[in-house]
């Protein structure tokens, strides 16, 4: 992948020594040059700006260089960038903690930090299996996941990612193997699944699950009524419910967390791209009342063995309360409805489109599903000639943008979508 010859100086000289995520580096084009970002787009080093649709994967919910959040950062750099968590705690952490405690349904109310959605899956997974040996229940050390189901890439949320159409297969035999199951989305998957976990229940630690969206398998929506589903079916059998919230949190499908939509509170929830609004790395696994209190004895064995060395970073958990302070300010909700119902009217073209399977929406993310992207790369340079940041990928084409995006911004991106799709038929 060499550099072009017009691009900056320390494009050309880096270039050369970077690793880039998702990438055969031998053929994709070389990546673009950001140089500055505000609201909804990016400015290139070649003075070309770009509408973002897809919000730094996800994450910027509030559009970039946010100022409240700007000057969260500013304030909490001067007083404390950064202190270890182990044996010590501080202001913004422990705000941040009990707002969201206060914010999520139920009895979720211990939180534990991480700077990663991978880790704190991680960390889910740990508690769970934890929570088990601490009762005396060593043989329940395993999950039940989903097809279609992404989680992370470390070694052990690869593991529950869907074994076969997900992007992990290639690391199948050096992975722990646990119960994949389909989604129970009609009457034969369903009893697919209750079988599966009826079979399996006696080695099961937790079920794990996206809740509304499975996102990195191809933004597949499904039913509140599945979540009731698999939450009766996890307390049937007595095992924790693990929602992974990374992508669906923080208004991504119209309301604050997808699980409220159902009406259901999990044992242990994840949280983190929008936590920050996008400007800084930090997540959260969060867990119910009965979960912690498994971990509370004299033993020391019992406590969770795990801490992050930047957990719980003061400048991130600033961001994350400044985030907050927007969502409690501003009227993020309704501009999701709104978004939501314009890209529902505004995508429905490209259902006449050739090769087009679907189009759909939830909340502030609109799909146009392909029978086939035969090469993401040059229909994503196609979309970037036209003046959009859009990533397709799998079969897909599809928008998260920002809550705060303009309606003139939005327009464009789905009107480009339509015209680069009809340009392929």
């Amino acid at each position: 992948m060499p550099a072009p010859a017009s691009m900056p100086d320390w494009y050309q000289k880096g270039l050369p020594h970077i690793w880039l995520p998702y990438s055969q580096m031998q053929s994709a084009p070389p990546p673009l040059a950001a140089q500055s970002t505000q609201g909804s787009h990016l400015t290139l080093t070649d003075g070309r700006t770009l509408v973002d649709g897809v919000a730094a994967w996800w994450t910027a919910c509030h559009g970039y260089n946010h100022p409240h959040i700007r000057q969260a950062v500013a304030r909490q750099l001067e007083v404390m960038p950064h202190v270890m968590f182990g044996g010590m705690v501080h202001e913004p952490a422990l705000r941040l903690a009990s707002r969201l405690c206060a914010l999520l349904p139920g009895d979720l109310e211990r939180v534990f930090f991480t700077d990663s959605g991978s880790v704190a899956v991680e960390v889910a997974m740990k508690m769970a299996i934890q929570y088990r040996l601490n009762k005396g229940e060593r043989q329940r050390t395993k999950m039940l996941a989903f097809h279609g189901g992404y989680h992370g890439d470390t070694l052990a949320t690869m593991a529950i990612c869907d074994p076969e159409e997900g992007m992990h297969h290639l690391y199948g035999p050096a992975l722990t193997e646990h119960v994949i199951a389909p989604l129970p989305v009609d009457v034969a998957s369903t009893q697919a699944f209750l079988s599966l976990l009826a079979s399996h229940a006696h080695e099961l630690a937790g079920i794990i699950m996206e809740p509304l969206v499975q996102g990195a398998g191809g933004m597949l929506f499904h039913t509140p009524e599945v979540l009731r589903t698999v939450r009766a079916a996890a307390d049937r059998y007595d095992t924790l419910l693990i929602l992974d919230e990374i992508f669906t949190g923080f208004g991504r499908t119209g309301t604050m967390f997808a699980c409220e939509q159902a009406g259901i509170t999990p044992d242990i929830i994840t949280l983190s791209k929008a936590l920050t609004g996008g400007t800084m790395a930090l997540a959260a696994t969060i867990a119910r009342k009965h979960v912690f209190d498994a971990f509370l004895s004299d033993n020391p064995e019992h406590a969770l063995m795990h801490g992050p060395t930047f957990m719980a970073n003061p400048l991130a958990c600033a961001c994350a309360n400044a985030s907050l302070d927007l969502f409690e300010a501003e009227p993020r909700l309704e501009q999701v409805a709104t978004i939501s119902a314009r890209m529902s009217t505004w995508l429905e073209p490209c259902r006449s489109l050739p090769g087009v399977r679907d189009v759909r929406t939830l909340g502030a993310i609109g799909v146009v599903e392909l029978d086939r992207i035969a090469n993401p790369d040059a229909l994503r340079q196609q979309l970037v000639a036209h003046g959009a940041w859009i990533r397709p990928f799998r079969n897909i084409v599809y928008l998260t943008p920002a809550f705060t995006i303009s309606e003139h911004d939005l327009a464009f991106l789905c009107r480009t979508i339509h015209t680069v799709l009809g340009n392929q038929a």
